[in-house]
């Protein structure tokens, strides 16, 4: 007797068991967490997907790559797109990772530099439901200046890089002490001619209002990964004289500055804010911030107001997109700093019209 109670007292323990799981009487409880649980997702995450494909300076290249890195990781934290990269070793890799994303079903795909222009046109012709951007390409025009109709999927970045290396050309021809400065670019092109020469110009402004004579030197490393040949470079430049130099070299000017640490002279970074690789050493930055044109294309893309087909620029009237270091106030005289604002708004205003390449520096000149 005592073994049948015990029997029907665990069959009804059961069945209240199976009641309480699976009942009617819990089920808006369920249903009200579950939608909870969904527009949680829906405000954190988003169904977005981006990839980024690097040139061949790698994503940790303290410089272009790098900042376009941020801007996606900035979107993926604040805006819940979903982003990963694949780095480029060279130019060989560009075709490649631009497919595997594509084969990826991304909603979006990154890719930087000029080099990568061709490979990425193409990947847009042949994936016309991908959408595409381009950073440091202008996608309306071939490689002769030619207009071209870009595909409607794809667009070009731009930033008046130019801008930003006067400012910081200025900066060196105020501080330098023995009137000789240099640049180091990467690969020459239309490009790194914006920096070169929009430097030589601020440099020039600066020789104005000093009354003297700066002698710039210039030269290439051929790539904009090849560290070493950055440093021997820079150090033929300190060697001769200069105690300035300004590099547009991606990560082979990580051997620019890591040659002004070691002569204790003056190096100025470039598209990012490089003052943590040699804080002593670093005078300022040439600031293109890859990192805003990115996010900000990101977010169009989360917002469904993508446009391609077209090319869009940044200068310093866009406020944060180009610019001088936040940190520059660290070394740079407060005398010099103080007249940059000044600078800025001439340049602006079009009062100052800063050269990109030889022929309209020489019109400057």
């Amino acid at each position: 007797m005592k073994k049948k109670i015990i029997l029907l007292s665990t069959i009804f323990l059961i069945m209240l068991g199976l009641v309480a799981c699976g009942g009617k009487n819990n089920a808006p409880a369920n249903e009200s967490n579950d939608k909870t649980n969904k527009e949680e997702t829906a405000e954190g995450k988003s169904d977005i997907s981006i990839g980024f494909v690097t040139d061949e300076g790698g994503v940790n290249d303290e410089s272009f790559n790098q900042g376009a890195w941020e801007g996606l990781k900035k979107a993926k934290d604040e805006l819940g797109v979903q982003a990963d990269y694949l780095e480029s070793k060279d130019s060989k890799d560009y075709a490649p990772n631009l497919e595997t994303f594509a084969d990826q079903e991304k909603d979006l795909i990154f890719g930087a530099g000029f080099k990568m222009g061709g490979d990425i046109a193409e990947a847009a012709e042949s994936y016309p439901e991908i959408n595409y951007a381009i950073v440091d390409v202008d996608v309306t025009v071939d490689e002769n200046g030619n207009k071209i109709e870009a595909p409607e999927n794809l667009l070009g970045i731009m930033f008046r890089a130019q801008e930003p290396s006067f400012l910081v050309g200025y900066i060196a021809g105020m501080t330098t002490e023995t009137n000789k400065v240099g640049f180091v670019g990467g690969q020459e092109g239309n490009i790194i001619w914006g920096f070169e020469y929009g430097y030589k110009a601020g440099v020039d402004y600066a020789a104005a209002e000093r009354g003297e004579k700066i002698e710039i030197l210039s030269q290439y490393v051929g790539d904009f990964s090849d560290a070493q040949k950055g440093k021997s470079i820079t150090s033929t430049m300190f060697q001769n004289g200069a105690d300035v130099v300004f590099h547009a070299a991606g990560g082979a000017g990580a051997g620019v500055i890591e040659a002004a640490k070691e002569a204790d002279k003056w190096a100025i970074g470039v598209d990012r804010d490089q003052n943590d690789l040699a804080p002593d050493n670093v005078l300022t930055s040439a600031m293109k911030n890859a990192d805003v044109a990115v996010y900000q294309v990101s977010e169009q893309m989360k917002n469904g107001e993508f446009e391609g087909g077209k090319t869009i620029e940044f200068g310093l009237s866009d406020e944060g997109a180009v610019g001088i270091a936040p940190t520059s106030d660290k070394n740079v005289k407060p005398e010099i700093l103080e007249k940059i604002d000044g600078i800025s708004q001439k340049i602006i205003d079009g009062e100052i019209k800063v050269p990109y390449n030889e022929e309209t520096y020489n019109e400057y000149k």
